[in-house]
């Protein structure tokens, strides 16, 4: 894509504890061990903040607007990283400052969505995805030099403001929640003067980040083997909905680019008819054949402008747009297999509850009164932590309806907004270019 038409910003480049140990089945190890960590009052005060949060929608006037700016390469090497200038701006309560400025790396980005995932997933918020990695990028970015992306290299550029556009996406999309524009977590990273503590569990080869890809491989699997009964219909035709779209999104992506590949093509190779136009009318003894092809060359210029805008818009607007959807719907098959994951909780219980049930039956029949007050406690720990693990699931579900309310309302308004801005775009081009040929008419038939 020619570095010449990329965006102006380069101007300025630069959990329920339901089992004792012993008892547990090896698939619902990580749930429970992040349980454990959590007394029963402190897991009960964090589910009431976001109950809180929750009622604490933001309606009316409230609003809030961020933007990432001014990506600057801090060091040298290997070591080196790019940061990013976060601007907000917002009347929100909570926010201490009207309008605020941070420096943000990539890898905070990254921390902020881990934070936000391990607080909401379970409580079937969706999670707006981060951008992904892309290790080739940044290294092209460490290992230039900051002259170098400042004098226009035309691949680096194109990478970093993608990045630029993708984290401004994400924060935004954050931000429209109306229960994570709250969230601590997020506030502290648009308004911390401090640098944020290093987000080393995101680092692509560290410990954490293998164990997290073991992780996705044994929740791909259980995906797979578990079949869940579902009692509510709404559920499994929404998923069977989104299966449906993920697959036509993705179809649709993918023959966008194909059209923004061509379109740069097209732009290329209409240079080259300017060029040759060009080359001709210099050797051209007839003088109004000479005239006429040099103002050819001219016109073929202008529309090889105009067609490469047309490819960053088939890009920018059309591309992106669809390619984030792809991610929001991965965030919304996340919070449907957490449900899922909830739900095994509670069968697990259930079941654990049975076992305790029967083995105090036993201690009865066999008489060994000593033991019976034990297993009674038992029974009473067990079905207390069923009802926990049922309200659980049902608090999930019903979160879930809401959150895919919101979710359809907002991807309605999405794609109108960016269908109307395209069509927008490609008509004033097109219209351009109408108005660049009918100037060349004239000179065309001044040729005698």
């Amino acid at each position: 894509m020619d570095n010449n038409t990329l965006p102006p910003l380069f101007d300025n480049m630069d959990n329920v504890d339901i089992s004792s140990p012993s008892d547990e089945p090896e698939i619902f190890q990580s749930a429970i061990q992040d349980d454990e960590s959590l007394s029963p009052t402190t897991k009960e005060e964090s589910m009431e903040d976001v109950i809180t949060m929750t009622a604490e929608r933001e309606t009316g006037d409230t609003f809030i607007e961020i933007t990432v700016e001014e990506p600057q390469k801090i060091g040298d090497g290997m070591t080196s990283y790019l940061a990013y200038k976060v601007i907000t701006k917002t009347n929100i309560a909570k926010f201490k400052r009207r309008q605020s400025t941070v420096l943000r790396r990539f890898s905070d980005f990254l921390g902020l969505h881990e934070q936000l995932l391990e607080r909401y997933l379970r409580a079937g918020f969706i999670i707006p995805p981060a951008p992904s990695k892309n290790i080739i990028g940044a290294t092209k970015v460490k290992m230039g030099s900051q002259q170098t992306a400042e004098s226009g290299n035309a691949n680096g550029l194109e990478w970093v403001e993608n990045r630029r556009a993708s984290l401004e996406r994400f924060l935004n999309r954050t931000a429209a929640h109306p229960t994570l524009r709250v969230d601590p977590n997020f506030i502290n990273f648009l308004e911390s003067d401090h640098e944020l503590p290093r987000a080393v569990n995101t680092a692509a080869l560290s410990g954490a980040g293998v164990m997290r890809l073991l992780n996705k491989v044994g929740e791909t699997v259980n995906k797979i083997t578990y079949k869940m009964d579902e009692n509510d219909s709404w559920f499994a035709d929404k998923i069977s909905e989104i299966e449906a779209l993920d697959s036509h999104y993705q179809k649709l992506h993918s023959a966008v680019k194909s059209l923004v590949s061509h379109r740069q093509e097209l732009a290329s190779l209409t240079g080259g008819v300017a060029k040759s136009a060009a080359m001709l009318s210099t050797c051209e003894e007839h003088v109004g054949l000479s005239k006429a092809l040099s103002q050819l060359a001219d016109v073929e210029e202008k529309i090889e402008l105009l067609r490469t805008e047309q490819s960053n818009s088939d890009f920018y607007i059309l591309s992106e747009m669809i390619n984030d959807y792809i991610g929001l719907l991965s965030a919304v098959k996340a919070v449907f297999h957490e449900r899922v994951k909830v739900f095994q909780n509670w069968q697990h219980a259930q079941m654990q509850l049975t076992k305790k049930r029967e083995n105090k039956a036993k201690l009865e029949l066999s008489q060994r009164n000593d033991k019976i007050e034990g297993a009674q406690k038992e029974v009473e720990e067990w079905e207390a932590k069923v009802q926990r693990c049922q309200k659980e699931f049902d608090d999930i579900s019903a979160e879930i309806k809401r959150e895919m309310e919101r979710f359809e309302i907002n991807r309605a308004k999405d794609f109108k907004a960016a269908i109307i801005k395209y069509l927008q775009d490609q008509m004033a081009h097109q219209q351009q270019i109408m108005k660049y040929w009918e100037g060349y008419l004239p000179a065309a038939k001044e040729i005698a």
